[in-house]
């Protein structure tokens, strides 16, 4: 809702739910609130005093809070719509009672939220950076070495196949520094720090445009506050990591 704050919360929740051809489904309680997601078919026109938005658009926005909730909903509402018939047999699909998950009516096979661990990662060599820009970036901007979990792979060793695929280079002392829920749609970020140990950076081409070493003094444009990229350069630049 458009105003000074604005807000993703409407107290009015007939005139959204009726909107919906989706069952409402439950994010959890705000202090003793209990708050709820709708989700509306994009050709539907919102109510007066509505608005639409994509999660990038609400940064700074709404508030902090409001904002991981939305990305909640985001994750919540994906994962309603995509599991409504069972993976195994077909079937249709049933919440379960006690937990976050969906029971199929007929297998019985039980489907739980999805979720895609994903690494990214601030190579550091002294007193710069590795940073790169993907093939579909903007121009000017770069970010940090990022990939997701393949199956078989430990995370630490997705850090270190990640880096090497995309740049050539290879790195040691691997550590955890902060993760973040990426709701596009269903993405678990974790972020780490590591030290150059070799290589020639040779952006790959596929999935790289450009790569290369930075200080302090000469960082591109930095990815958008959201981005736990961001977060982790900025950690860099403080001397905190």
């Amino acid at each position: 809702m458009p105003g000074n704050p604005s807000t993703i919360f409407t107290t009015n929740s007939s005139e959204v739910s009726g909107l919906s051809k989706e069952p409402a489904q439950y994010l959890g309680h705000l202090g003793s609130v209990p708050c709820y997601a709708f989700g509306i078919p994009g050709d539907v026109p919102v109510p007066e005093g509505l608005t639409c938005s994509g999660i990038r658009e609400l940064v700074g926005v709404i508030p902090d809070e409001e904002l991981a909730i939305a990305g909640l909903a985001v994750q919540v509402t994906d994962y309603d719509r995509t599991t409504r018939f069972c993976g195994m047999c077909g079937a249709p699909t049933r919440p379960a009672r006690t937990e976050r998950a969906k029971v199929c009516t007929a297998c019985r096979h039980v489907t739980y939220a999805r979720l895609s661990p994903a690494i990214i990662v601030v190579v550091k060599n002294r007193d710069t950076i590795l940073l790169v820009r993907g093939n579909q970036a903007p121009p000017g901007r770069y970010s940090l070495v990022a990939g997701f979990v393949e199956p078989g792979e430990t995370i630490e060793h997705a850090v270190h196949r990640e880096v090497q695929e995309e740049t050539g280079i290879a790195i040691a002392n691997v550590r955890y520094i902060a993760s973040e829920p990426w709701p596009f749609p269903n993405s678990l970020m974790l972020g780490f720090v590591a030290d150059y140990a070799g290589g020639t950076v040779t952006p790959d081409g596929i999935e790289i445009a450009s790569a290369g070493w930075f200080d302090c003094n000469n960082l591109p444009k930095l990815p958008p506050n959201l981005s736990i990229s961001h977060h982790l350069m900025a950690a860099w630049v403080s001397g905190k990591i």
